[in-house]
C-alpha cells in the first residue's frame, strides 16, 4: 500500500529524516550555565558564531550549510542601524566537533552561538560555553536539549498540539482519541499532545498505537474503531507524517467506520508536504498546523531571488535568530543577549510569523491551522499577529 506513495514518500524524507534526528539524538539533558549572558557594545560589531554542520560528508548537511549561512546573510542585510560580524564554524555534524569550534568561537570574541543543528551537537556546544556566560540559540526542535544556556529554535510538537488542540476545544471537537506511533517519535508526539490537551481543556478519552509498517498499521484499525465509537470521540489526533503511516491510516480509517465527516481528524505534522499527499482522499477536511503561508512563501521568493534556488525547509531559522538578535541589539542595550532578554515576552518577528523564546529554552511560534479542501490547502485560523491571539 505503501507503494502507491513512493514518489510523495522520497519528496518529503529530506525534510522528515533531518526532523528525527535533530528530534530524536540522543542527548545529555541535564540544564547547563544560567541563561545569563555577556555584556555588549551595541554601537560596534557585534560577534556571532553561526556554527552549521558542514564537513560531516553528507551531501545533506553542505546542502543545509549553505542555506543557513545564505539566510542569516540575507537577515543581517535587511537589518536597520545594526552590525553584525557574522562568523562560520563548521561543526562536521559531530558533538565533539561542535563543542571544541564553539569553544574556539568565544575564544575568537563571538558573544552569541547560533546553531548547531542536530541535538546532540547543540548540547554539546551549550555544555562547552556555558561557564563563559554565553547563549546558544540552536536549530534543534528537540525540548529535552533546552535550557540553561541553551535555546531551541526549531518548531516543537508541543507548540503544535497546543495550537491544535486548543482550536479542537473551540470548534466542539475536544473530546480525542491519540493515534501514535510506537516509534520514539511516536511517543513523544503523544505526550505532546496530552501536555497540550491538559493545558487547553481538551479530553484524551482513549490513545492507540501502532508499529511503523504496513501490517503494524492494518492491526491498529480496529482498536482505533472501537475507541472512537466507544467513546464517542469527536477527533482523532494522529502522530503519522505524509512518508509514515499518515497515507494508510487515512484510507483504512474511513473504511473501517471511522468517518472525517464526523470524527475530526487532526495531524501533528504537516500534511501539505509533498503537495502529492494533498491528492489523498482522506486527509481531506483534515487539521494541520503551518507556519504563516504568506511570509513563508515571501520569504522563500526573496531567497531564491537573492541566491538563484529555493531555502532549505529550515533554513528560514537562522534569519530568525539573526532577527531576533538584531531586534534586542537595535535597542542599544549592553545587555542585550542575556537570557532575561532573548526571553522577553513581546517575542520577534520571523519569516514565518512571530516567535519568542522561553525561560526553559523552549519556543512558542504563531502557527496558522489549514485544512484539505478539494486537494488544496486552506487556512481555517490565521496565524497571531502578536502573543494576545489565538493559541496563546
Amino acid at each position: 500500500m505503501f507503494a502507491v506513495f513512493t514518489t510523495a514518500r522520497k519528496a518529503a524524507l529530506a525534510l522528515l529524516a533531518l526532523t528525527a534526528a535533530a528530534l530524536l539524538s540522543s542527548c545529555d539533558t541535564t540544564m547547563v550555565g544560567g541563561g545569563g549572558g555577556p555584556s555588549i557594545n551595541t554601537s560596534k560589531p557585534v560577534p556571532v558564531a553561526l556554527l552549521v554542520p558542514k564537513g560531516s560528508g553528507h551531501e545533506g548537511d553542505a546542502i543545509l550549510a549553505q542555506s543557513l549561512e545564505n539566510a542569516a546573510r540575507l537577515a543581517i542585510a535587511d537589518l536597520q542601524n545594526v552590525q553584525i560580524d557574522l562568523r562560520v564554524y563548521d561543526t562536521r555534524g559531530d558533538a565533539a566537533t561542535a563543542a571544541s569550534v564553539a569553544s574556539q568561537a568565544v575564544s575568537e570574541g563571538a558573544r552569541l552561538i547560533l546553531g548547531p543543528v542536530y541535538a546532540e551537537t547543540a548540547n554539546a556546544a551549550g555544555h562547552a560555553v556555558a561557564g563563559r556566560q554565553i547563549n546558544v540559540l540552536s536549530f534543534s526542535n528537540n525540548p529535552t536539549i533546552a535550557g540553561g544556556n541553551v535555546f531551541v529554535l526549531g518548531p516543537t510538537f508541543e507548540n503544535t498540539a497546543r495550537r491544535l488542540s486548543g482550536y479542537a476545544v473551540r470548534h466542539g471537537k475536544g473530546n480525542i482519541v491519540i493515534v501514535h506511533g510506537t516509534d520514539v517519535a511516536g511517543q513523544v508526539g503523544r505526550n505532546a499532545i496530552r501536555t497540550a490537551m491538559a493545558e487547553t481543556g481538551a479530553r484524551e478519552v482513549g490513545a492507540v498505537g501502532h508499529e511503523l509498517s504496513q501490517q503494524g498499521v492494518i492491526n491498529a484499525i480496529p482498536a482505533i474503531r472501537d475507541a472512537v465509537q466507544t467513546q464517542s470521540a469527536d477527533a482523532v489526533f494522529l502522530t503519522a507524517t505524509t512518508a509514515g503511516a499518515l497515507p494508510l491510516l487515512s484510507q483504512l480509517l474511513p473504511e473501517a467506520g471511522v468517518s472525517p465527516v464526523t470524527t475530526q481528524y487532526i495531524g501533528l505534522t504537516r500534511w501539505d508536504i509533498p503537495s502529492q499527499t494533498l491528492a489523498l482522499p482522506g486527509v481531506q477536511g483534515g487539521w494541520f498546523a503551518m507556519p504563516d503561508p504568506v511570509l513563508s512563501q515571501q520569504f522563500r521568493d526573496r531567497y531564491a531571488h537573492t541566491y538563484g534556488g529555493p531555502p532549505h525547509p529550515i533554513g528560514g531559522l537562522a534569519y530568525d535568530g539573526i532577527a531576533a538578535i538584531g531586534a534586542l541589539v537595535g535597542a542599544g542595550k549592553s545587555d542585550a543577549l542575556t537570557g532575561a532578554a532573548l526571553t522577553q515576552n513581546a517575542g520577534f518577528k520571523g519569516v514565518s510569523g512571530i516567535f519568542r523564546l522561553r525561560p526553559n529554552g523552549s519556543n512558542e511560534r504563531g502557527l496558522a491551522v489549514a485544512t484539505i479542501q478539494n486537494k488544496q490547502v486552506v487556512v481555517i485560523d490565521p496565524a497571531p499577529s502578536s502573543f494576545s491571539g489565538a493559541g496563546f
